[in-house]
């Protein structure tokens, strides 16, 4: 670890999936701040982001990806290297919603959410970390879950078992990649701004009921986010694996 700067992040490159808008571009600003250079992944223009990327001096690529085709992942991470010669961090942060009472959940609806959530995230960490044994290198994979890998939820059954199956995939990775150098870990935001909540938001009863159980006052903001992930991606975390933080205003505090 530097004993100049532990949260230094310079010289590294991110990948970072989803980071187009919302908590991925939030992370994507933060780990940028701390230094790395930035990967962004998706199907959609990363053009705001990349902009505040570049404003703060470090390089910026994008790569276009379906990330609810799984098989993606291996052109993904090669697509990366090719472009910045390696990837450091990895932030498996798109991720997908779908809503409907559980009596009428549809398969299509299952499967798009275990395709983004779960499937592909379990794919990408894969690549990375063969590349990272390869180089013998080491690295850092973030996960991000979900208040509902610890809660059930209600009318969100494929979302609940992506974000806990993601929790748990966490657990595995770290148990069989710590020994190799690769730290896996996850965050939990809690209930954020963003497109993902707007529904919740926009119903006046679901929002005072959410945000009076939370001790902070206030949805989380995608800057929130930006803390933990400089942690988990630093070298002041390198004897952390396998764990779940909560960022979440004290949501399951109460």
């Amino acid at each position: 670890m530097s004993s100049s700067n532990p949260f230094s992040l310079a010289g590294k490159v991110a990948l970072v999936t989803g980071a187009n808008t919302g908590l991925g571009q939030g992370i994507a600003i933060a780990l940028a701040q701390a230094g790395a250079d930035v990967v962004a992944v998706g199907r959609s223009s990363a053009t705001d982001t990349e902009r505040e990327v570049k404003a703060l001096g470090r390089k910026f690529h994008s790569i276009y990806a379906d990330l609810e085709r799984s098989h993606e992942a291996e052109r993904v991470v090669a697509q990366a290297i090719e472009a910045t010669g390696q990837v450091d961090i990895l932030v498996n942060n798109a991720g997908i919603i779908r809503r409907n009472d559980a009596l009428v959940f549809t398969e299509a609806d299952w499967d798009a959410a275990l395709d983004v959530n779960l499937k592909t995230p379990f794919f990408l960490a894969q690549a990375v970390a063969q590349s990272m044994v390869k180089t013998g290198r080491g690295g850092k994979v973030i996960n991000i879950v979900s208040m509902l890998s610890f809660q059930g939820g209600i009318r969100t059954a494929s979302y609940t078992a992506s974000k806990s199956g993601l929790a748990g995939i966490t657990r595995l990775l770290a148990n069989e990649w710590a020994s190799r150098g690769i730290n896996v870990n996850a965050i939990a935001p809690g209930y954020f701004e963003t497109n993902n909540t707007t529904a919740l938001r926009a119903d006046e009863q679901r929002n005072r009921d959410i945000l009076g159980r939370i001790p902070a006052g206030r949805w989380g903001r995608p800057s929130d986010l930006g803390g933990a992930a400089v942690f988990l991606s630093s070298a002041a975390s390198d004897y952390v694996h396998g764990t779940v933080i909560p960022v979440d205003g004290g949501w399951l505090a109460r």
